[in-house]
């Protein structure tokens, strides 16, 4: 096993004499080395600011994996003269919290501040949160936590009221060339790789620095001839999964592209989510649900056709399964992307919703009321009910609001598709309305 490692590029500094991975090597000694952040990490920018006026508050670092949200902390806290305590929340618990604690207030006594860097702090639960905050507030800890989840939803409100949270983006492209070329300059040597293939390379970390550095790391201990193409490239190295939790924000984030897509009439963006959404493991089954209430919600009555193609794609998709049963989801996908857009039901529903809270238990004029008894008669239910089919025009004009009610308008159409039509039958009986109250 002694030659194993004994190959250029590959270091042995450790005290125990094993190598040191290529991330570990490359990780930035000083906050202007990291790569990509520029919009927490830049002079005008949030973490600039408090660097230049020395005034350092705890924070919460929201991001992905990969893009340097542990390296920024250890820098910060080298910057700033801290001492840095690094704990993740999955392996800690109370006891380990209380160690922790117990040692910052022994360096806070002897004149040294620490800032402890909590990985996964979203997996503590409230009592532990609320652990950190007596510290926090009197100063014994600087507490920098990170999360690949929505702070808003997974941090209680008392942790994020005494810090900043800041978030951290995915690294692009060219990060990620500038990351891999820092690679090729440690090593000693280039890629084996065509223009092409180094960028499917790069479209494989998926904007993961640490995991480019993991993928350039086992190519460069390839032994090949030449250069290798995105074609062989692809052969020898699978792409990285997706990221995609199907409860958490990825879920909803996506859901939302999918359905403003939708709303918008991008039919190609719309496939894109939807295609995103599949890839990642997403049941197909909730994507018929929320397509056949995009259907509802943003088209409605200007194409009544749309709802039933929603709901026939989900029978398809029933019937046949994956992955053929897709494609029906895809094409109602595209249907409603290019249908006529309207809210006017949606729109009209939630004002009646409004209106009906706020009218309590008004009840329904008698005269619209059966009268199954001689009591009920007595008391004028059905009088003067005049019944439409026997009205001019099949219309009567009469009054079906509580009596004092001004009457509404809660269903406004839209000048788009079949509801232009609706409009005009409604603008009709409004006519009609006003004629039959002045008696004509």
């Amino acid at each position: 096993m002694a030659d194993l490692f004994d190959k250029p590029g590959v270091e042995r500094d450790r005290a125990d004499g094993a190598p040191r991975p290529l991330a570990d090597r490359l990780r930035p000694r000083k906050l202007s080395e990291v790569i990509g952040q520029a919009q927490v990490l830049g002079p005008d920018a949030p973490l600039g600011v408090m660097l230049a006026s020395g005034s350092l508050s705890s924070l919460v670092f929201w991001g992905p994996p990969g893009v340097g949200k542990t390296t920024i902390a250890r820098l910060l806290a080298q910057e700033t003269d801290l001492h840095f305590v690094q704990i993740s929340a999955i392996f800690s618990g109370v006891a380990e919290l209380k160690k922790v604690f117990e040692a910052a207030w022994m360096r806070r006594a002897n004149g040294q501040g620490t800032l402890l860097f909590v990985d996964e702090i979203h997996r503590f639960n409230k009592a532990q949160q609320d652990s950190f905050l007596p510290h926090m507030e009197d100063g014994t800890i600087l507490l920098v936590g990170a999360t690949t989840e929505n702070p808003s939803f997974e941090l209680n409100a008392a942790l994020l009221s005494r810090a900043q949270v800041l978030v951290l983006e995915r690294l692009s492209l060219a990060d990620l060339e500038l990351l891999a070329q820092r690679a090729e300059k440690e090593l000693g040597r280039t890629l084996p790789l065509t223009a092409s293939a180094r960028e499917a390379l790069q479209e494989m970390a998926d904007g993961d620095g640490r995991a480019l550095l993991n993928l350039v790391e086992q190519v460069a201990a390839w032994k090949v001839d030449g250069q290798l193409d995105r074609e062989a490239l692809a052969a020898r190295q699978m792409r990285r999964a997706t990221k995609y939790d199907k409860s958490g924000d990825e879920h909803y984030n996506l859901i939302s592209a999918l359905h403003k897509s939708v709303r918008g009439s991008d039919p190609d963006a719309a496939l894109y989510w939807l295609a995103r959404m599949l890839t990642g493991g997403e049941d197909p089954r909730y994507l018929a649900r929320r397509i056949t209430r995009m259907a509802v919600e943003d088209i409605g009555l200007a194409d009544p056709q749309a709802q039933s193609i929603c709901l026939h794609a989900w029978e398809v998709y029933e019937r046949l399964g994956s992955p053929e049963g897709e494609l029906a989801l895809a094409q109602a996908v595209i249907y409603l992307a290019l249908a006529p857009k309207s809210n006017g039901g949606y729109v009209g529903y939630k004002a009646a919703m409004r209106l009906a809270k706020k009218s309590g238990s008004e009840p329904p004029p008698k005269h619209i009321l059966n009268a199954p008894t001689g009591l009920m008669k007595d008391q004028g239910y059905g009088k003067g009910y005049a019944y439409d089919h026997d009205a001019e025009e099949g219309f009567s004009g009469q009054n079906y609001f509580p009596d004092g009610m001004e009457r509404p308008e809660l269903y406004q159409p839209v000048e788009r598709g079949f509801e232009r039509e609706l409009k005009k039958r409604l603008e009709y009986f409004a006519r009609l309305r006003m004629q039959r109250s002045q008696g004509e």
